[in-house]
């Protein structure tokens, strides 16, 4: 009788393939946001029953889109190791040009749009341009620019208001025309571009390359990364969004538009992404957190007028929120390096 000998499987089986593993889909600092979000919404609906109306949160959410919509852009720039301080400017430049063709011109709801977005998408590619060749730290260049956009908008200003601006944009606006289900356009297109673009970041090599980059961009260029492309990327695309922003806070308002327009919205994007746990360090971060970020920042500037507080005790709480955002993203850095 002959006896077969039995292969060892470890010895000689190829491994069985395993699939790519992904953090979860929310992380636990988005968890916490949310807690959070929900508990300044009780507290402030419990002191002032109005805050839970819809005349109260539609125009919250009207708020939020703006900083959380430039937000996800910011929050691409800063996995990559960048900032943009120069958003607000691009804000005034792209509003300001949207608003003299509605006036002038009388263009419809499409070409506006596309109008603002170009305009974006420009001064984008100008900052992106710089950085990835100009190989001079992000925050030194987006500084100089923003006081470039800052003379270029004052300039078409005239050193006066744009008086007169048409409906054209009430689709983004404030009003029966700009919500759905009560709902205003402006936050859910904003929920959609999040959505997407957490998508691709989480899901495509391209998304990953971002946070290599901020990681390591020595490392990510040896392993065939195109870091200059993609930071150049990374700027426009912010750029893009902030066009779009643009018109969000054209249907804001009424039918004048001042030169304050965007003035200070630098501040609250950059505190809503690293409050929503995106890494100053780069890296690391999630346009989901930066969605609840905005939203929790918008929720205490809220919350402070309709208790009647005076307006600076908002700018003291979102401070305190930042600083305890960094702290922990610094210890979990820590934690990290000691293992």
């Amino acid at each position: 009788m002959t006896t077969t000998a039995v292969r060892p499987p470890a010895a000689t089986d190829p491994p069985k393939p395993r699939g790519r593993v992904l953090p979860a889909p929310v992380s636990g600092q988005e968890l916490v946001l949310v807690a959070v979000i929900a508990l300044l919404w009780v507290g402030l609906a419990l002191t002032t029953p109005a805050f839970l109306t819809a005349g109260s949160l539609q125009p919250l959410l009207v708020a939020t889109a703006p900083v959380a919509l430039v937000g996800v852009g910011m929050t691409i720039i800063i996995i990559t190791g960048g900032i943009d301080v120069s958003v607000g400017a691009a804000m005034m430049v792209c509003s300001v040009l949207t608003a003299k063709a509605l006036v002038g011109s009388g263009v419809n709801l499409g070409v506006a749009v596309l109008i603002s977005v170009a305009a974006g998408a420009v001064l984008g590619l100008v900052n992106g341009v710089l950085i990835a060749y100009g190989r001079v730290h992000a925050i030194i260049i987006t500084f100089g620019t923003a006081n470039l956009f800052t003379f270029a908008g004052l300039r078409v200003f005239g050193s006066t208001t744009v008086n007169g601006i048409p409906g054209t944009l009430a689709f983004f606006g404030r009003g029966a025309e700009g919500r759905t289900l009560g709902i205003p356009h402006a936050f859910l297109i904003t929920v959609l571009i999040t959505a997407a673009v957490w998508w691709y970041l989480r899901h495509t090599a391209g998304g990953r390359h971002f946070f290599a980059i901020g990681g390591d961009p020595v490392a990510a260029r040896l392993a065939g990364v195109r870091v200059q492309r993609r930071v150049l990327l990374a700027y426009t695309i912010t750029g893009v969004l902030v066009g779009l922003a643009a018109c969000f806070l054209i249907a804001q308002g009424t039918s004048t538009l001042d030169q304050s327009v965007g003035s200070g919205k630098e501040l609250a994007i950059i505190a809503a992404v690293v409050i929503g746990g995106t890494s100053i360090m780069g890296g690391r971060g999630s346009v989901l957190g930066t969605l609840l970020g905005a939203l929790l920042v918008q929720s205490v500037s809220s919350g402070v007028t309709q208790l009647g507080w005076k307006s600076q005790l908002s700018d003291l709480f979102v401070g305190v929120f930042i600083i305890v955002a960094v702290g922990a993203d610094l210890l979990r850095a820590r934690a990290r390096r000691s293992r």
